[in-house]
């Protein structure tokens, strides 16, 4: 079962930037927020596993949001740009379980988001996670080839060549990697 997460952040090029390398991971994004009140209703409706929320929105905070769904299922992840003392205080204080300081590398965000969602009793990433890595790094070029294969075909550039596969993979309820094979195949009659 994929591990489902909402997205808020006001500024669209890291919301995709996240969306990109969660997706790439196996992880479904069921929703993406640019306003902290647009991102409470979205973790109510979906009840995500996770929700990474931007510390400062429109509308309400991401401290704010997380207080707000303090004690439910999902787990907060606060991304920041600055890590201020009072902040780390008040995030912990909201049931923040952790933060990711802007700019990020993927490298640095899929390990800790699963060591949160999947803490292991020993604290340590076990020998199954290994196959689970090259699956990640199979999946990305699978997409990547998909990506370049759409590009040749309908001469789409690289950005609305991934918006396809992602749009066709959120409506199918889907992964990418699956409507990546199924391009590759000759089978994809979307987009």
């Amino acid at each position: 079962m994929d591990k489902r997460v909402v997205i808020a952040d006001d500024e669209s090029i890291i919301r995709l930037d996240l969306k990109e390398i969660l997706e790439g991971d196996g992880y479904l994004v069921v929703g993406e927020a640019a306003r902290g009140d647009d991102a409470l209703t979205m973790i109510r409706d979906h009840q995500p596993d996770l929700a990474l929320l931007d510390v400062k929105m429109p509308g309400l905070d991401g401290i704010e949001v997380a207080h707000a769904v303090k004690g439910s299922n999902t787990r907060v992840v606060l991304l920041t740009a600055f890590s201020q003392r009072s902040l780390i205080e008040s995030a912990r204080d909201a049931g923040v379980v952790a933060y990711l300081v802007k700019p990020f590398r993927s490298s640095e965000i899929l390990p800790k988001l699963a060591s949160i969602l999947s803490p292991s009793p020993s604290g340590e990433a076990s020998h199954a996670d290994a196959p689970r890595v090259e699956d990640k790094i199979e999946t990305r070029e699978i997409v990547q080839r998909a990506k370049e294969q759409l590009m040749r075909d309908r001469g789409l550039d690289e950005p609305s060549a991934f918006e396809v596969i992602q749009q066709s993979a959120m409506r199918a309820r889907v992964r990418m990697r699956d409507v990546a094979q199924q391009i590759l195949r000759g089978e994809f009659t979307g987009g």
